[in-house]
């Protein structure tokens, strides 16, 4: 059900302009070596609404369709200087990334073979000179009922990838995301012979507050729990959500000196300012369990053994009273050497 509506969005997302109605602007890239040819398909295009690009020979189209934001639709004259329609078909249709180019071959070749031997070079369409507007019309309305499906189907494709990464409630990374990026961070970390750190965050009494508020006030607290914590972070550091109202950060570079300095500002994040919900305001504490790796163990801990020791130094939050930073002795150690 997401997926389609994912698509049916996509589809009409031309049509979001809430004040006017309006259509967006599509765009089309003209390559028309014969400039008063040239100027009539502009004057065309910009009467369908189209931002127009135009060029006059086959060079500066290849040019403009390798730019990430080249017009996803093509009009291409077969003859031109620099490359005809034909090898710049078969350079678009060579490229293996990128969306699809909607191509439209113009040419004055009537030949039945002719006509395959553009569509073989990966034209998508192709009409013959002289033709007239209202056809060249109706086969770029058809062009662009492909390209609307295409780049739907290309927002269908993320958001499956977004599901399959991040967690439905709180949208920062699930538990297998958060995990295989622990070990491509422990992985470069020996590469690098380089420190890291992980911590453990846990709302404290989160039974309490659903028991209290109801399930969707808990829903609210953990959104916004997974909020602040991704807020409080470095770019290159990752959040994700481990389990329940358990926490997972990893915190690539950093020594165990700095991530207790980090794991402190994150609590304070959470603990400063109370989560404003349809309940009222409530208040929300988190305790943390640090584990870090030293530059000259690195290699021999493994991810079980750092996912074990920041979760006794969250245990040992917990039992001395809550909202508090623990650091696991890994971690202290790793202090204690000035690593």
């Amino acid at each position: 059900m997401r997926i389609m509506q994912t698509i049916v969005k996509s589809l009409t997302r031309e049509f979001d302009d809430p004040e006017t109605g309006a259509l967006a602007l599509n765009s089309v890239l003209i390559a028309e070596d014969d400039p008063l040819f040239c100027r009539i398909l502009e004057s065309w295009f910009k009467r369908w609404n189209y931002q127009v690009t135009a060029v006059q020979n086959g060079l500066d189209a290849w040019e403009v369709l390798q730019k990430d934001d080249a017009p996803p639709l093509a009009v291409l004259d077969w003859m031109m200087p620099g490359l005809d329609g034909i090898e710049l078909c078969r350079k678009i249709r060579s490229r293996d990334h990128g969306p699809y180019r909607y191509v439209i071959l113009l040419t004055a070749k009537d030949d039945k073979q002719d006509l395959i031997a553009g569509l073989d070079a990966g034209a998508d369409d192709y009409l013959t000179k002289p033709f007239d507007v209202d056809e060249l019309h109706a086969r770029v309305r058809a062009g662009k009922r492909i390209i609307d499906l295409q780049a739907a189907l290309m927002e269908a494709q993320r958001a499956l990838r977004f599901d399959a990464s991040h967690d439905g409630l709180t949208s920062i990374w699930n538990r297998s995301a958060i995990l295989d990026l622990l070990i491509g961070e422990m992985e470069r970390s020996r590469r690098n012979r380089d420190s890291m750190g992980i911590i453990m965050a846990d709302i404290d009494f989160f039974k309490k507050i659903n028991d209290s508020h109801g399930h969707l006030v808990g829903d609210a607290v953990l959104r916004e729990v997974g909020d602040r914590l991704h807020s409080g972070l470095r770019s290159y550091d990752s959040v994700g959500r481990y389990g329940g109202e358990e926490f997972l950060v990893v915190v690539p570079g950093c020594d165990a000196l700095n991530l207790k300095v980090t794991a402190e500002r994150l609590r304070r994040r959470v603990a400063d300012t109370p989560v404003e919900t349809a309940a009222g305001p409530v208040s929300v504490t988190i305790s943390l369990g640090l584990a870090a790796t030293q530059t000259t163990a690195s290699s021999l801990m493994g991810r079980e053994a750092l996912l074990h020791d920041a979760d006794q130094a969250l245990y040992a939050a917990k039992a001395a009273g809550r909202n508090r930073v623990e650091s696991a002795p890994i971690a202290l150690a790793a202090t204690q050497n000035g690593n």
